[in-house]
């Protein structure tokens, strides 16, 4: 959902700021306090569309203007520029001072301009402007000033500096910012705008995955959304098709690129386009390129001036982000072919061979058997450069024989789909052959006259490809799809590929897992676990172990079978530590993280789901990085680190987002809302869940993310005391008895369910009953945490101001463990304190309020340390929230300066009131400072002086 701004409405998505520079520059030059502004950025950012609205926006204003461009053929012609800028004025020369005229005069008519006398030079063309701008204001405008001639481009920023008193305005527009010139730097759009510009253009909504597609291409950059979307043809706008590797050649930004790519000379751009054709040059293969072709690294150095390429140490990279890509896209076929060649030729050594295997097939048109094969094995040996191995398997099934396309391709699709690029994936699941595909219309029967044992291998081949393929495209429906479509395929790919593949159909029984989670149907585990007992074997590889065995351990908590459960979990948690080498595959060790996580050891939980987002970066597995972020979110959520907890989920967010994961994306946002709501950051938290409703699609209802948002606004209701709808919002997580809905959600929540429970009459039997299930969890668990909580559970049910309650509140507390979750101790010692307050007891309840105050305060929760700096005003405690920090820290006469300070006494009126020397308060002074950790006075009043809350009742 957009809301569209008048910046917006007029084209410039993402240029806010831009435009109200604009808004400052023309208020300005209608003062006669004249400026410019120059914008700079890569082409295609949008420079020349802000150039374009501020002369939009001075048409009401009846302004004098003057607008040109640099343009690369006159690049050599000196202050061409500034000719075509100033000839609509060159009548109003006359009115000048003769030593302005003439020069100017000289200088329009291709005289050029003397060295010295430059800065005279720009001086007359202010005075000019000046002139024009008489009777009115003028604005004067010029597009990508570095494209020009250079004279020019340094007359107009010698004259944006000069305008201060004058009714002048300057615009002016180029790659790189210029030294006291007012400067904007356009950066990317993000996503979301880069989706509005592409609504704008598309003649049509396009499906998902064609949006994250195109999106992912445009880098951001306005102008390559345009092109994009003005070259798709019918069967890529409704997904057929996939969009288009390479940028078109002949839009606005290939065009842009030519111009400049135009300036340089021809040794430099032939050295550029090798740069370009190489994923990761450095200076060593620049330097052999540079001998072979008879140029010099040092040839680099004009587009290096121009902004297009950098050589730093050892590194060429192309700063500019489409860069790459235009150089190679608009340069002839035949160069491109040589500079392939030239590479090929170039990388000798063992760890070039799959770029070396791609360079030759760029430069190879027709079947190559051999190169095809040559590909397959690079890529399979290639490492963690998945995106070059999926490319380079493409490459193999075009041009090796029929019968190996399939295979190739499913091998291509898991490889593009594990760098990330679920719509390169689908593409190349739609390309395989009817006897692979089977969306694909029927193809040709398979020849005879073979023996009947080969046909029935090559049967056997394409039916395990055709399986495979099956599971690649649940993986991405579930990720990037409906999880509703993934389940039932998930499920008959493993009925499918038990014949070939067995480690494959565990693997797609663990996805079915994945899918029953996030859609809340867990009492269909119990089936899955019937599943995968059938399929293992006693000499399983370990990876694929441990998967049976989550998927065992699961169903039989789920079920509440907690004497089964625990010893399944343990061995798949140790199977998961014991990994080794290949075997370490983010895969399982997601599997061992969330068996860790129901077994309650979140310490190997964080460990495992950690090694897991290492082994997913390490092996260029980004499919596998959300999964394994939220593995690790959670952790740190039961490990009481909520900041790390919200740094791995806006990872895992990011992650999601770029890898075209929108569920996984929604469960971040879902775990990045609870984590405000806990933290009660209620802004925060209602943004995150305002961001999961604009989702393209919105999660399914009952999902994990619906259910982790409901979790969060309860929370919300909690804190502000409203216990009655948080309640109703837990409650309707699931139905623990039937194993319907978000049972492990409503379980990690259940703290929260019980708490609002306890507050209102007739709704402890059902707190009960959702505390029976937490008591069965945490007893078999034995980790002290849970086991904490549990009991401070009982004694929120328990009857208020009798021993019962102070029990089980001094139970949990002795069960917390020292050093961590703090938060959660915090929660119990302010719980308690409520407790003995409410019990007539106010000074064993101020000892533990105070200690939650100084916990939540330490932890910068602000909102709970006022709750608790509440509880205890109406504990009978005197001083305030910053008094009783203070008092903690501070020496008993610290703490009388410290005081005295407040009031607003000086050191001198403080040693006389004290009997002290101005040098002793000046100490005691510094050492106040150390120690309630604040730099001025002003700070240490704010410290001593946090506001109250109301008493609660």
């Amino acid at each position: 959902m957009f809301t569209a701004s008048p910046v917006q409405k007029s084209g410039l998505w993402g240029r806010v700021e831009e435009c109200r520079a604009l808004d400052r520059l023309l208020s300005a030059a209608a003062e006669h306090q004249g400026t410019a502004v120059l914008f700079h950025g890569e082409p295609g950012s949008g420079r020349s569309s802000l150039l374009h609205e501020a002369v939009r926006r001075i048409r009401p204003r009846r302004w004098h203007l003057l607008i040109s461009a640099g343009v690369a053929d006159e690049a050599t012609l000196p202050y061409a520029g500034l000719h075509r800028l100033l000839d609509p004025v060159r009548d109003q020369v006359a009115a000048l001072a003769d030593r302005h005229r003439l020069l100017l005069r000289a200088v329009l008519a291709g005289d050029g301009c003397p060295p010295q006398r430059r800065l005279a030079l720009a001086i007359a063309v202010r005075e000019l402007l000046t002139v024009v701008a008489a009777d009115g204001v003028l604005l004067y405008a010029f597009d990508d000033l570095d494209l020009g001639d250079p004279g020019t481009a340094e007359v107009l920023t010698a004259v944006a500096r000069r305008l201060a008193g004058r009714p002048v305005a300057g615009v002016l527009t180029g790659t790189c910012g210029v030294a006291g010139v007012p400067g904007h730097r356009l950066g990317p759009l993000d996503d979301d705008q880069s989706r509005a510009v592409l609504a704008d253009r598309l003649p049509m909504p396009v499906p998902r995955h064609v949006l994250t597609a195109l999106v992912a291409a445009g880098g951001g950059n306005p102008q390559a959304l345009v092109d994009l979307a003005a070259a798709l043809g019918p069967g890529q706008l409704r997904g057929d098709e996939p969009v288009p590797d390479l940028l078109p050649a002949d839009g606005g930004l290939g065009r842009a690129y030519r111009a400049r790519l135009a300036n340089l000379p021809d040794r430099t751009r032939r050295l550029l386009l090798v740069a370009a054709l190489d994923e990761r040059p450095d200076q060593q293969l620049l330097a052999r390129v540079a001998a072979a072709t008879g140029t010099g690294v040092g040839d680099l150095a004009p587009a290096e001036h121009a902004g297009l390429v950098r050589v730093d140490g050892e590194t060429v990279t192309f700063p500019q982000r489409l860069a790459r890509a235009m150089i190679v896209a608009t340069a002839p076929l035949a160069e491109r072919h040589a500079g392939h060649q030239l590479l090929a030729g170039l990388l000798d050594r063992p760890e070039h061979r799959l770029r070396r295997a791609v360079h030759l097939a760029e430069a190879t048109t027709g079947p190559a058997p051999d190169l095809a094969d040559e590909l397959e094995r690079a890529a399979f040996a290639g490492g963690e450069d998945r995106t070059s191995a999926a490319y380079a398997l493409h490459r193999a099934a075009r041009l090796g024989p029929e019968s190996a396309r399939g295979a190739r391709l499913v091998a291509a699709a898991s490889f593009a789909w594990a760098a990330g690029q679920p719509a390169r994936a689908r593409q190349l699941l739609r390309d395989l052959p009817a006897s692979t595909n089977p969306l694909a219309p029927a193809g040709r029967e398979a020849p005879a006259g073979r023996e009947v044992s080969a046909g029935r291998e090559v049967s056997a081949g394409r039916e395990a490809s055709a399986s495979r393929a099956d599971l690649l495209r649940a993986e991405i429906e579930l990720r990037c799809g409906a999880p509703t479509r993934a389940l039932p395929d998930l499920l008959a790919a493993a009925h499918r590929l038990a014949p070939y593949d067995r480690a494959s159909a565990v693997a797609a029984l663990s996805g079915a897992g994945e899918a029953i989670g996030y859609l809340g149907d867990q009492y269909r585990y119990v089936d899955l676990a019937r599943r995968a007992e059938a399929l293992t074997r006693a000499d399983d590889p370990p990876e694929v172990e441990v998967m049976a065995a989550q998927l065992v351990a699961t169903a039989a908590t789920l079920s509440g079978a907690h004497d089964h459960a625990v010893p399944a979990l343990r061995r798949a948690v140790d199977l998961g530590i014991r990994l080794t080498g290949p075997q370490r595959t983010p895969a399982a060790l997601n599997c061992a993280a969330a068996a860790a996580h129901l077994l309650a050891a979140d310490r190997e939980a964080h460990r495992l789901a950690d090694d897991a987002v290492e082994a997913a970066r390490g092996r260029g597995e980004h499919s596998g990085l959300p999964r394994a972020l939220e593995l690790r979110a959670c952790a740190e959520y039961w490990l009481g680190r909520h900041g790390a907890a919200a740094a791995s989920a806006r990872d895992g967010l990011r992650t999601a987002r770029s890898t075209g994961q929108q569920n996984w994306a929604a469960i971040h946002l879902g775990l990045l809302a609870v984590l405000s709501a806990v933290r009660a950051d209620r802004a925060g938290c209602l943004d995150r869940i305002r961001e999961l409703g604009e989702l393209t699609e919105g999660p399914d209802p009952g999902s994990r993310p619906q259910a982790l948002a409901q979790w969060a606004l309860a929370v919300l209701e909690l804190t502000a005391g409203h216990a009655e709808p948080a309640l109703a919002r837990l409650l309707g997580l699931a139905n623990p008895g039937t194993g319907r809905g978000q049972v492990l959600v409503q379980v990690m929540a259940a703290p929260y369910l019980i708490e609002a429970a306890a507050q209102l009459p007739g709704q402890r039997r059902t707190a009960r009953n959702v505390l029976a299930v937490f008591d069965a969890w945490a007893a078999s668990t034995a980790n002290p945490v849970r086991r904490a909580l549990s009991a401070r559970c009982h004694a929120l049910l328990a009857p208020r101001g009798g021993e019962s309650a102070q029990d089980w509140y001094r139970t949990a507390l002795r069960l917390h463990p020292v050093g961590a979750a703090t938060f959660e101790r915090a929660r119990t010692e302010l719980l308690f304190g409520r407790e003995l307050r409410r019990s007539r007891h106010p000074r064993a309840a101020r000892e533990h309020l105070h200690w939650a105050h100084d916990t939540f305060f330490g932890l910068g929760l602000t909102d709970w340390a006022d709750q608790a700096a509440a509880e205890l005003r109406a504990a009978g405690e005197l001083r305030l929230p910053g008094e009783l920090r203070a008092a903690g820290l501070l020496t008993g006469q610290q703490l009388r300066v410290a005081e005295l300070v407040v009031e607003g006494a000086t050191n001198r009126e403080i040693a006389r009131r004290l009997f002290l020397s101005t040098r002793t308060v000046d100490h005691h002074l510094r050492n106040v400072y150390v120690r309630l950790g604040v730099r001025s006075r002003t700070e240490l009043v704010r410290a001593l002086t946090v506001p109250a809350r109301p008493a609660p009742a």
